[in-house]
């Protein structure tokens, strides 16, 4: 099994779980209607619709289908996102900056150096030094 389906199936267990808990908290919140195979929940607060069969274990509920199509772009916008972070870090590895920032880094130090220099310059002018002055 995939590390995708495994996350998946642990998500969906633990919304179930979660959505029970909240159930038993706020009974007014949720409305259960009898079906042939079940029961539908209609959630009176997000006007969400799952599905729930009764099992040994208790109520179980899954979310409809347009709630699993939104979940499931989630995951793959996630999925991406790791990808990405992976890539980065593992072009990363060594720990040490790339060449383009090494340059940018020692631009920006040779810019600060020639205006300092020439601030020393200026100042030179101004006093009218005399390098052989005691």
């Amino acid at each position: 099994m995939s590390a995708r389906a495994i996350f998946t199936t642990t998500v969906l267990l633990l919304s179930s779980g979660a959505v029970l808990a909240q159930s038993a908290a706020d009974p007014a919140r949720f409305q259960l209607e009898r079906t042939e195979k079940g029961f539908i929940r209609l959630d009176k607060q997000t006007g969400d619709v799952s599905f729930c069969r009764e099992e040994a274990s208790g109520l179980t509920c899954r979310l409809a289908a347009d709630e699993r199509k939104a979940f499931e772009q989630e995951l793959d916008a996630l999925d991406k996102r790791v990808t990405q972070l992976e890539t980065k870090s593992s072009s990363r590895t060594s720990g040490l900056p790339s060449d383009e920032e090494v340059e940018k880094s020692l631009s920006i130090m040779e810019r600060f150096f020639q205006r300092f220099m020439d601030i020393i310059g200026e100042r030179r002018d101004e006093q009218d030094y005399d390098p052989n002055r005691t």
